[in-house]
């Protein structure tokens, strides 16, 4: 009898459309976070950012998908940077938008990838010149050697949004270590969640490296009343803080 060999075709992935901001790491970062998902670039993703990083080691980024439908996951990265990806967001129960401040190593896109239900990411963003260093310079409080004593205070306020809606800002003092300098390891506040009074899940977020020194993060979360979060770093500590009523 002669046994027949059955070969399976896989799909092959879909090639990344060209890149309108021409980066030179484009096809890399498309192939390792996008897989063989559709992606196209769309406006209705606004990343918001100044026109010159002043400090390269605080810069500020504003992501706002709200235009779109159904918004299941935002990836945050700056193409150019030596850990790309700041901050990857889950916005169960929340609005597809996020304010927060990462570093900058060298001039770089920044960009923001949205995922909808259907598995489409669409992609928004813009360069940015910096003079460079964000994410191999010490954090400042290593420099004045006082971060041990600040180490996981909580800041947090909210304020009414629309009806059922609340905008939530949360700050966390950290050293936020990338691990690239020399002789401080790596050492960042990695995940974050958030929940309503009843416990339903409204957001959760796996933070990186290259998010700015004692991070900060704005928030559209659809819930009012008490909101509680809880931040946990790489070493195991855990941050935790509640709003409201």
């Amino acid at each position: 009898m002669t046994a027949a060999l059955l070969v399976t075709a896989s799909a092959p992935a879909l090639a990344a459309p060209a890149d309108p901001l021409h980066s030179p790491m484009w096809e890399h970062h498309a192939a390792r976070l996008f897989g063989k998902d559709a992606v196209v670039f769309d406006q209705r993703v606004a990343v918001r950012i100044p026109e010159i990083a002043e400090n390269q080691r605080i810069f500020p980024v504003t992501v706002d998908a709200r235009a779109l439908p159904h918004v299941r996951r935002i990836v945050l990265f700056a193409d150019l940077n030596p850990i790309p990806v700041a901050v990857d967001y889950a916005p169960t129960g929340a609005e597809p938008f996020l304010a927060t401040r990462i570093k900058l190593d060298q001039r770089t896109p920044v960009r923001a990838a949205v995922q909808t239900e259907d598995g489409t990411w669409h992609v928004g963003g813009s360069w940015i010149d910096a003079a460079g260093g964000g994410c191999s310079a010490p954090p400042v409080s290593r420099v004045k050697g006082d971060w041990a004593d600040h180490l996981g205070e909580v800041r947090a306020g909210q304020w009414p949004e629309k009806a059922g809606e609340t905008r939530l800002r949360m700050t966390f003092r950290h050293p936020m270590d990338t691990g690239l300098v020399e002789n401080i390891p790596a050492y960042n506040i990695e995940r974050l969640t958030l929940r309503d009074d009843s416990g339903r899940s409204l957001g959760e977020m796996q933070i990186f490296g290259s998010v700015a020194e004692d991070p900060a993060f704005t928030l559209v979360v659809k819930a009012t009343g008490a909101i509680s979060f809880e931040a946990r770093d790489t070493a195991g500590l855990r941050f935790p803080g509640k709003v409201g009523a």
